[in-house]
């Protein structure tokens, strides 16, 4: 299997006043003072290794006395700002577990646990800098998938909650040969309509370490389905294939067990139902699509060279000439989603 190559290091791009403005309209945005850059300050730090001795690529971060306790409150809060609107009640019986640093990335994330002392559960979640392209992706995720996505925002600091589940390229490794004959039957039919919404959202990089695997017991059966946790790569690859998780030789596995236990017709019926049920999401917030669109339209998220590689790309594929026309890739993700809203709204019903 051919690997898909990504050449350079995605650019972070401002969040606009308008994205800014959208956000605020939509209860993105937070007035805690708080900012990515005061995590950095810490003294020291050891390697965090996993159940097997290996190297995480995450850092367990310390700080001097005083810094902690500053900084410990502060995250305290905005754990109460992310999931309790803030309250302020349970502050006194919150602690802070751990801050985990990952230098691998672009967005180069801290990774908060939250502990409540009184029952020993825990919460993590995310702090890091703030990128339009992720922003973009994380807004086109809550409003075109059925998943639903906490975060908030505070000047160039993102605070974003934790999505749940195996990573895929350890349930590949560790829990894959263990499923029986359906339940892979049935991950190969979420692949595959895991890399329709990706190629349709202008999702890129879902490498199997970019996604989960969320197994969830349903009766006398085991329904897995897979979420993307990583929204860097958001409109701004222009090699296509980038959009397409098949491509990734991280996912082999997968693309294998779709061969093996899906034919071509059951295939091209998954794509379908990603695309109608895409059409119905994009009507159903059509107001709030529009908006991030129009936004996103003028805004500059990738190169031009880019946006010029994709257009032609998308036109050779769907023969859908508009593509040619676009100059952003806000336009192009517009063309995009419009094409599916005509070609499979109410598909069924209007027969």
């Amino acid at each position: 299997m051919k690997d898909v190559k990504i050449e350079f290091r995605k650019p972070i791009y401002p969040v606009s006043q308008d994205l800014q403005k959208y956000m605020e309209n939509n209860n993105r945005v937070t007035g805690f003072r708080f900012h990515y850059d005061d995590l950095l300050r810490f003294s020291g730090y050891t390697s965090v290794l996993d159940k097997d001795g290996q190297d995480t690529l995450w850092l367990s971060v310390y700080y001097s006395e005083f810094e902690h306790a500053e900084i410990e409150a502060n995250l305290n809060k905005i754990y109460t700002l992310l999931h309790s609107d803030g309250d302020e009640d349970v502050l006194p019986f919150l602690t802070v577990d751990s801050i985990h640093y990952c230098t691998f990335g672009n967005s180069k994330p801290f990774r908060i646990r939250v502990r409540n002392i009184l029952n020993d559960n825990y919460t993590n979640f995310y702090i890091k800098k703030a990128d339009a392209s992720r922003l973009y992706g994380l807004e086109l995720e809550d409003i075109l998938s059925f998943n639903r996505i906490n975060f908030l925002i505070y000047e160039d600091t993102l605070i974003e909650e934790h999505i749940l589940g195996i990573p895929g390229d350890i349930f590949i490794k560790e829990h894959l040969e263990n499923c029986s004959d359906q339940e892979k039957s049935q991950i190969a039919k979420e692949f595959v309509k895991f890399n329709e919404r990706c190629m349709l959202g202008l999702l890129g990089d879902m490498r199997s370490y970019n996604y989960v695997i969320i197994p969830t017991h349903d009766f006398d059966q085991v329904v897995y389905r897979i979420r993307a946790i990583d929204f860097d790569q958001q409109s701004y690859e222009g090699q296509l294939k980038i959009y397409l998780p098949q491509y990734f030789k991280e996912n082999q596995k997968m693309v294998e067990l779709v061969n093996e236990k899906l034919k071509p017709s059951s295939v091209e019926q998954y794509r379908k139902e990603v695309r109608s049920a895409i059409a119905k999401r994009a009507l159903a917030s059509q107001l709030r699509l529009q908006q991030l669109l129009d936004i996103m339209k003028n805004d500059r998220i990738s190169t031009v060279d880019y946006i010029t590689q994709l257009k032609t790309a998308l036109q050779k594929l769907t023969y859908n000439t508009q593509f040619l026309k676009c100059e952003s890739m806000g336009e192009i993700l517009e063309t995009g989603l419009r094409f599916v809203v005509r070609n499979y709204q109410h598909t069924n019903i209007r027969r």
